[in-house]
């Protein structure tokens, strides 16, 4: 039940996102109830198909519900009503201002300004099958057009991957959604063809919102023109709509939404064949290639397609390094947006039209072509990239370091992810131990048991990593709806850790990350007798290994395990993870320097190699005293820090994003 107290009528009713309904065969259904159980799910059986074409529910022994199921599939009583289709708007005329002043104005418009501090707050890694990050170069400032993630398969590895683009501008809608649907529905086809994917493998879903309608013919026209637009941009471009969601409840008192058809554009590729949207080099040539439209600014299909698979060939040619398709800032919002990345400029075309550089088309794509790469017949050329962080057109020579802060700017009170370091020097730290260490015997293939908690989201990559190394891994999952369940979940761990070598915890949002400490459960689960002595045992007696990411990071260092390499009660001078400095969750790509290998984790690595990590953390900084730092520091403990681009710990958010102290990213019993 979503809460106690409901009725017949609102338990036949009520939504909730935490429940599923699923259909078994009758000989199956208790099977799938001890297998829900095993995954510490709860599960009851609800209901049962008859061969009585009726839909039947009762409640206490009353009859509650009895509705054919000739009618369900009406979805209840036809209505209709008359639409008409308001005359469209024409867009105001762009004042024409100073070019660098205009660019400026575009870089710190809402619709263009920068939103990764809103961004960095959802989980871009999750799964280990990220291939596109929301930001992409070297300094993870270029925003990317699609989402590309590989294929999750529970054994081995695929390079096959999903993509998604999406397309919807407010304003075009707002005065003609027949037009701007069309643009939505090109626009997010366009994207996953610029990412590497296929105009004949692409599908849609159409996420609709408009104001109430009521009865008024004029209010029915405007979801009515938008679907219109929608319907014929599929016919012309042979891509079907196979899912998506309507709404005409976006009205409140006499404020109305603006009218919304959002098309997301869905298709598959080849790891190898994506391409992101930041420039890769200097002394690129970048081209335009647009379809045409009308004199009613109605596209021109056959150019749309054309386009289209001319792109589609150039991708797969290889000579496509960069792709980014026109949105609302034209090609200045593409080039600007493609610059921040790697900090690559341009020298613009001399003979660009100023006027056209700011005008949107959908369908257009601004692409970075190979060295010696021909440049197609029917293509527009822009520029060529720089390594000076700057646009240059003639004499006129435009910064882009002032345009970024404002990029950055804008949004930053809102959803804030820049904070001033303390601009103080942290020292590298470096250890070098003699032998590597390693246990006084072998095993062939190493049982690694990992423990699975609620709320715990990373156990298949964890176990996918170990098992590609030769390991076999044992995921357990902890049941804790009773107190019967807790006390089964303790004593079968403890007989799991006596046929382990290494307990690996992994990462996840255990009890929904607990204020005042993530992982306290996971903390109160090993601190049991039972668990706490098998778990010294393993590492003690057998030479056994433990290893925590993330959430199970957190609980051994609450544990005591790290620094101190035992189950102990902690206290305020112990070291620990808390809140990040910036206030919030903070997912992105970070650069560590590995500052010792004594642990035997570490084995492979060289002291002083710089790695790429992928973070997801709310509560990621490493806190301790210096005494006791001072200590962990001579004794090789400190197992990475957090490093700029230069390979320099620091206290950067960039780099550094939950200010960790010394740029501490792991340590080591």
């Amino acid at each position: 039940k979503k809460y106690e107290g409901l009725d017949g009528t609102e338990l036949a009713i009520s939504e909730s996102q935490e429940r599923m309904a699923v259909v078994t065969a009758a000989e199956d259904a208790e099977t799938f109830r001890r297998l829900a159980d095993e995954e510490n799910l709860e599960s009851t059986i609800v209901a049962e198909v008859t061969e009585e074409k009726r839909l039947v529910m009762t409640l206490d022994g009353h009859e509650v519900v009895n509705i054919s199921r000739a009618f369900l599939d009406t979805n209840g009583a036809k209505r209709y009503a008359d639409a008409r289709i308001e005359e469209i708007q024409t867009e105001d005329a762009k004042p024409e201002t100073d070019f660098a002043k205009r660019l400026a104005d575009l870089v710190s418009d809402l619709n263009v300004a920068s939103e990764k501090g809103l961004v960095e707050r959802f989980d871009s890694t999750i799964g280990a099958g990220t291939v596109l990050m929301p930001y992409g170069g070297a300094r993870q400032l270029s925003p990317a057009q699609a989402m590309a993630c590989r294929i999750p398969v529970l054994n081995g590895s695929t390079t096959t991957c999903s993509l998604m683009g999406w397309g919807f501008d407010p304003y075009a809608s707002s005065r003609s959604p027949f037009k701007a649907a069309q643009e939505a529905v090109i626009t997010s086809v366009a994207k996953v063809i610029a990412a590497g994917g296929r105009q004949k493998q692409c599908w849609l879903s159409l996420q609709e919102f408009f104001g109430h309608t009521g009865s008024d013919p004029k209010r029915w026209g405007t979801p009515m023109s938008a679907l219109l637009g929608a319907w014929k941009a599929q016919m012309n471009l042979e891509v079907a709509a196979i899912g998506g969601k309507d709404s005409m409840s976006g009205t409140f008192e006499n404020i109305d939404v603006p009218p919304t058809l959002v098309s997301f554009a869905v298709s598959t590729a080849k790891t190898g064949s994506v391409i992101s949207t930041e420039f890769k080099g200097s002394g690129h040539e970048v081209v335009l290639l647009r379809p045409e439209y009308d004199e009613n600014r109605q596209p021109d299909y056959k150019s749309v397609n054309r386009i289209f698979r001319e792109v589609e060939a150039l991708n797969a040619s290889g000579n496509v390094l960069s792709s980014r398709v026109l949105e609302r800032g034209g090609c200045a919002e593409a080039l600007f947006k493609m610059a921040l990345g790697n900090r690559i400029g341009m020298r613009l075309d001399s003979k660009l039209d100023e006027q056209a550089f700011f005008e949107p088309c959908a369908g257009a794509f601004v692409l970075e072509l190979c060295k010696g790469a021909e440049v197609p017949a029917d293509a527009v050329r822009l520029g060529t990239t720089t390594d000076s962080y700057a646009f240059t057109k003639g004499l006129t020579h435009i910064s882009l370091d002032p345009l970024q802060k404002a990029w950055e700017a804008k949004l930053e009170p809102v959803f804030p992810y820049l904070k001033q370091p303390e601009n103080k020097p942290i020292p590298s730290y470096t250890y070098r131990n003699e032998a590597p260490v390693h246990a006084s015997y072998t095993v062939e293939h190493p049982r690694v048991l990992i423990p699975v908690f609620p709320g715990t989201n990373c156990e298949w990559d964890t176990a996918a990593a170990f098992e590609q190394y030769g390991a076999e891994a044992d995921i357990f999952v902890i049941r804790n709806r009773t107190a019967e369940e807790i006390e089964d979940s303790v004593d079968r761990f403890a007989e799991k850790i006596r046929e382990s070598q290494i307990i690996a915890i992994p990462g996840g949002f255990s009890g929904g990350d607990e204020p005042e400490g993530s992982g306290k459960f996971i903390v109160s689960f090993y601190r049991n007798p039972k668990i706490k002595e098998e778990v010294h045992k393993l590492l003690d007696e057998r030479e056994g290994l433990m290893l925590g990411i993330c959430n199970g990071f957190q609980a051994l260092i609450k544990l005591g395990l790290v620094p101190y390499g035992h189950i102990t009660d902690t206290d305020v001078h112990s070291p620990t993870l808390t809140f990040n400095s910036i206030g919030r969750h903070q997912s992105m790509l970070v650069q560590t320097r590995f500052a010792s290998v004594k642990s035997p984790w570490l084995r492979y690595a060289d002291a002083g190699e710089i790695t790429h990590v992928a973070i997801s953390h709310g509560e990621g900084r490493f806190v301790c005293e210096p005494e006791l730092f001072g200590k962990l520091v001579k004794n090789g403990q400190i197992a990475s820090q957090y490093v700029d681009l230069e390979g320099h710990p620091t206290s950067d958010i960039r780099f550094n994003p939950n200010n960790s102290y010394m740029a501490v990213e792991g340590i080591t019993s």
